[in-house]
């Protein structure tokens, strides 16, 4: 089967760009013709490893690509043309590609994968300025809630006029939280398909001292400072308790002067944006990997990571962490954004090596039976022939 796959990015500086990769090489692996078409935008300074690209950018002129990218519709032209493909497989398109290219896909069989909430939202996190969820509809209230300016409220409303998703033969989502959020504002889901993650060793068994991990970008939804805040007062009731902090991103800087101002800065590593083999050797340290995220997490794919690593994990609990974390049993999970009750959750691994193992082990188990990328291919190849059948329709 050939397979086209179109997303915004093609620098692996992010989950998503993680799992559109590996979905593409694990189909090539299985015999499959797999192509990437991306932007060349790229968010981190990092490698293009899609194998078709049309112009993008990061810079304020991205906001009129969001609406059109004439350059996506003349290159994807000539893709469609040449390769020919069985089914086009779509992720992320409003960022950097535009509503322009869908027009182009309608005489293929094509696939929407919905991996976070930029249907429904133009700020793409269902948060408000305040930190709590979002449950409004786009439009006006996003300009009352203090998200948008007007401008942004207009760019917004042209491109969603501008986005028909009747053309798509199947749409799946990342997740049954996602799923369900879309739902609720009136757009298809047929199914929600898990993420995968690449079976890894398992870590080595912890050290004598307690470290706590963390991977991620480093910007306000992932909640790092409500993680440095917590680690305040778990240092008084543990305090050889060590941090990870393997990440960048604008608040990089921010984040390690918070760290110093709380006192705390000789016991947090901030490791840097880490190659993946760099980051699993750093992060198999860790007796519990945490994820502290503001916002609700469509999927949170480092918990799965982690869990393949055979590492416990202890999550906010919102989104679609909720759906991976089971409580008690491979980690814990605790209200988003309250330090006191994510510092509660850690302790109760950190102070007992013996718990953070079996945890760890138990989370490998669920890891290796239902998040394989294996598993997650599956899957999707499912949904594809079930495209070329006009199972959506």
């Amino acid at each position: 089967m050939r397979v086209l796959l179109l997303h915004d990015y093609g620098t692996l500086s992010g989950g998503a760009e993680v799992m559109i990769v590996a979905l593409r090489d694990a189909l090539r692996s299985r015999g499959h013709e797999a192509i990437l078409f991306t932007s060349t935008a790229r968010p981190l300074p990092l490698p293009l490893v899609s194998d078709e690209q049309c112009f993008g950018t990061v810079s304020p002129l991205r906001r009129v690509l969001q609406a059109a990218n004439p350059h996506a519709v003349a290159r994807l032209r000539t893709v469609l043309r040449d390769f020919r493909p069985d089914v086009v497989h779509v992720k992320m398109f409003l960022t950097q590609l535009s509503p322009l290219v869908l027009p182009l896909l309608r005489p293929f069989p094509s696939l929407l994968h919905v991996i976070n909430y930029n249907l429904v939202c133009p700020i793409n996190t269902k948060t408000l300025p305040d930190g709590t969820p979002c449950r409004y509809r786009a439009g006006v209230a996003c300009h009352a809630a203090g998200c948008m300016s007007w401008p942004g409220v207009a760019r917004a409303f042209v491109q969603r006029r501008m986005t028909a998703l009747d053309g798509f033969d199947r749409v799946v989502a990342n997740s049954e939280w996602v799923a369900r959020r879309l739902r609720a504002e009136g757009i298809r889901v047929d199914e929600a398909i898990p993420n995968g993650v690449p079976v890894r060793p398992l870590r080595p068994p912890l050290g004598p001292a307690p470290v706590i991990g963390f991977a991620g970008r480093l910007v306000p939804k992932k909640g790092v400072d409500v993680l440095l805040h917590a680690m305040v007062l778990l240092r008084k009731r543990v305090p050889e308790v060590r941090l990870i902090v393997a990440g960048d991103g604008p608040e990089r800087i921010g984040l390690e002067r918070l760290a110093a101002e709380l006192g705390i800065r000789d016991a947090v590593d901030f490791l840097g944006h880490l190659a993946q083999e760099q980051a699993e050797h750093a992060l198999g340290a860790a007796w519990v990997q945490a994820v502290p995220s503001r916002w609700e997490e469509p999927f949170g794919l480092v918990a799965a990571e982690a869990m393949m690593r055979g590492t416990a994990v202890v999550a906010s609990e919102s989104g679609g962490l909720a759906e991976q974390v089971e409580p008690g049993a491979t980690g814990y999970l605790a209200p988003a954004g309250d330090a006191g009750a994510l510092a509660r959750a850690l302790e109760q691994v950190v102070r007992d090596r013996d718990l953070a193992e079996r945890m760890g082990a138990s989370a490998r188990v669920r890891a290796l039976a239902e998040l394989t990328i294996d598993r997650h291919v599956d899957r999707v190849v499912a949904a594809h022939l079930a495209c070329r059948r006009g199972g959506g329709r």
